[in-house]
């Protein structure tokens, strides 16, 4: 049976409207009252044993909102028995209605921020995104969530909302353009945070050649550090629109390639052993994938190796194809192993000319 069937049980209820509106916000207080206990001595307790961390904080954000809106429903039903003098048959609800929305925005804020540090803190200490990105995502995702319950809010007092809209979209259309560029590199910047592109302290290379370590992922820009320590800063809507290579993932090793030329008839499966030996002795390179020895070509004046290896962090792949380079020297010295350089015999040939003047 319903309560509003249960109430009109008894006669002296019908007879006293007022005594009648107070019963119903009476039952209400007790259902909410039993709800904050549940919800106080139930559930904060099993929230407390799950390995969950911010449950806890999630049943104290909305703890408050859920017993006033049991509460609020009592007086929203109250009011409804009958019909109240103007103004108050409007006001008093809409008034009800408005505190109910406000106590509910202010813990979705709460809420929301919550959620966002969990998940937005981790992908900046990951370095996915930067500091000052962050704040900006965070605070625009939080303004968004304000904005709404404003129209909302709006609509409850039945205040038209086309005026503002237009209002609204005027005032859109103009700061489009005139901050488009900026608007742009806003959304380039969002853009390489959703799709994961790159993050700070991973190697890229643009299209244009620049190499480089991510140093910052901004608002505005990314911030990369060659190999010279000279930083390059890149509007997020180019770099958005260009074609990367990110040598640090999927995962950090990099795989380097080392040219090496030995003269003709030497022990090529000697060359093969002496090259893996070099890489092998190397504490940069890894172990797996196992490097490897290629022949790549009979050329004019040598025969042409390739050493396949990985190194751990792209950032050593110069410095190593150096290490590699004077080992291998080295050890092709011990090995009498020669390697070649590009010779050129010249033959001087007299003509008939020349030999009859000597003659002569």
């Amino acid at each position: 049976m319903e309560l509003s069937a249960l109430i009109n049980q008894f006669a002296i209820l019908q007879e006293n409207i007022l005594l009648k509106r107070l019963v119903i916000i009476t039952i209400y207080a007790v259902l909410a009252k039993a709800v904050d206990i549940f919800l106080d001595r139930v559930l904060s307790r099993i929230a407390s044993k799950t390995k969950i961390s911010y449950d806890d904080k999630l049943i104290k954000f909305l703890h408050v909102p859920i017993c006033w809106t049991v509460f609020g429903f009592g007086v929203l039903h109250a009011l409804s028995v009958s019909p109240l003098s103007d103004p108050w048959q409007v006001i008093l609800p809409q008034v009800t209605r408005s505190i109910l929305l406000v106590l509910w925005l202010v813990a979705l804020i709460r809420t929301f921020n919550l959620m966002v540090e969990q998940y937005m803190a981790g992908a900046h200490e990951k370095g996915k995104i930067g500091k000052d990105l962050f704040m900006l995502l965070k605070n625009v995702l939080r303004v968004v969530v304000i904005i709404a319950g404003l129209l909302w809010l709006l609509s409850i007092w039945r205040i038209s909302l086309t005026p503002l809209f237009a209002s609204a979209g005027i005032a859109g259309i103009a700061v489009a353009l005139a901050a488009k560029d900026t608007l742009a590199n806003f959304f380039g910047g969002i853009s390489i945070f959703m799709d994961n592109t790159y993050k700070v302290g991973e190697y890229i290379i643009l299209d244009t050649g620049e190499r480089g370590e991510v140093v910052e992922i901004g608002i505005r820009s990314t911030r990369i550090k060659t190999r010279d320590d000279v930083i390059v800063t890149i509007p997020n809507s180019i770099i958005a629109n260009s074609k990367i290579i990110n040598e640090s993932a999927p995962i950090p090793r990099f795989r380097i390639r080392v040219p090496v030329g030995v003269a003709y008839g030497s022990d090529l499966e000697k060359v093969e052993e002496v090259l893996l030996t070099v890489a092998d002795a190397n504490s940069n390179i890894e172990k797996y994938p196992a490097p490897r020895v290629r022949l790549r070509a009979f050329a004019d004046s040598s025969v042409n190796f390739e050493l396949l290896c990985w190194v751990k962090d792209p950032r050593d792949k110069g410095v190593e194809v150096h290490n590699l380079l004077k080992s291998a020297y080295k050890d092709f010295e011990e090995q009498s192993i020669t390697i070649p350089f590009p010779q050129r015999d010249v033959h001087i040939i007299k003509s008939s000319a020349d030999s009859f003047q000597e003659t002569s």
